[in-house]
């Protein structure tokens, strides 16, 4: 099984994207003129000595999940995370959200169960809901679709790129939580595939299947914002592991390959995925996040005191925002192109777009 098999044709999907921004020809000057930095986690545009941030994102086919499952309470959490997640990759802090809800007819219980995730996620990620939609498209949508869109802000000079990334650079793996919100039409398919219910209890797992694969996406907000407040300068580069899986390091900065020799171990839920569906390595890794949510690339001499500074914020804060978090060097930039596993003998030539 493979995930365009599934149904989601990445490949596609990228073409796709280029010739939609192939077509675009207006851009304003001045005040909110864009800043270049072409298929990023979020788009920038000039305001005086900021660059605000403009990104959207929603939550895809996990809300098939919570409608087997008949829980809505979560999936906001997931649309926040999705957005936030992507705005700080270039250093910047979130400070505001609009929500998207495609509905194929109004249903105030669950409308109100989502608005409790969302809220939940904007209290985690620190920021506001200030307006939203929702449409009633009964021709349209035989569900619902959640989405939405995250403002954020940074000085100018302090926009983290990708571009000042250079060989000897190590890589900080930050742990997932889950599955989180992406690769989930190909684990649907597998376990539908197998006859797997929602409701079972899989071995090594300690819930049943659809409890573990609505455990919300990790908000990385927090950490990276105490992070970049005492290393800013030596970090080179920030990346979201969503769809794509490994292959969106390499959109920071191509002329370099990222080596991930001691990866984070992945969680149970991606073993019984893989086993279930016969899934090559390869293709898990270009899919899923695999147990690492984040990554921070940065100077070699100031990797020990960012995993102090992690470390010490998991232990004080992290039982308020969710499960325990792991947290390690999980491998540095060389020379070449692309991104590889050495252990698995995986290798992306590739960026995601």
């Amino acid at each position: 099984m493979t995930y365009s098999k599934a149904g989601v044709d990445i490949e596609k999907k990228a073409i796709s994207a280029k010739k939609i921004i192939s077509s675009f020809t207006f851009t304003r000057n001045g005040l909110g003129k864009p800043i270049k930095l072409p298929f990023h986690f979020t788009g920038l545009v000039d305001f005086g000595n900021f660059a605000l941030t403009l990104c959207t994102d929603g939550v895809g086919s996990k809300i098939l999940v919570a409608k087997a499952l008949n829980k809505w309470d979560t999936i906001g959490i997931d649309c926040i995370a999705m957005n936030v997640n992507d705005t700080i990759c270039v250093g910047a802090e979130p400070i505001s959200f609009v929500d998207y809800l495609a509905v194929e007819y109004p249903d105030a219980k669950i409308a109100y169960e989502i608005g409790k995730g969302l809220s939940e996620g904007a209290r985690q990620a620190r920021i506001s809901i200030v307006g939203g939609e929702t449409a009633i498209l009964p021709e349209i949508v035989n569900c619902l679709d959640l989405s939405g869109s995250c403002l954020g802000f940074v000085k100018k000079e302090e926009i983290i790129t990708g571009k000042k990334i250079k060989v000897g650079d190590e890589i900080i793996g930050l742990g997932s939580t889950g599955i989180h919100s992406n690769g989930l039409t190909l684990a649907r398919k597998v376990f539908e595939n197998s006859n797997i219910s929602y409701h079972d209890k899989l071995p090594y797992l300690s819930l049943p299947l659809g409890k573990i694969l609505l455990e919300p996406t990790k908000i990385y907000v927090r950490e990276i914002m105490e992070v970049l407040k005492k290393y800013r300068k030596k970090i080179s580069g920030l990346a979201n592991i969503t769809g794509g899986g490994l292959r969106n390091i390499p959109r920071l900065k191509k002329k370099v390959k990222y080596v991930i020799d001691s990866p984070i171990k992945p969680h149970k839920i991606f073993e019984l995925i893989q086993d279930y569906g016969k899934i090559s390595d390869k293709e898990m890794y270009q899919t899923f996040n695999m147990g690492m949510g984040f990554c921070i690339i940065c100077r070699k001499d100031i990797t020990d005191e960012i995993l102090n500074t992690l470390k010490d914020y998991y232990q004080k804060e992290g039982k308020k925002f969710g499960k325990k978090i792991e947290v390690k060097i999980v491998g540095r930039v060389e020379e070449g192109v692309g991104v590889t596993l050495p252990s698995l003998g995986i290798s992306f030539k590739k960026a995601k777009c």
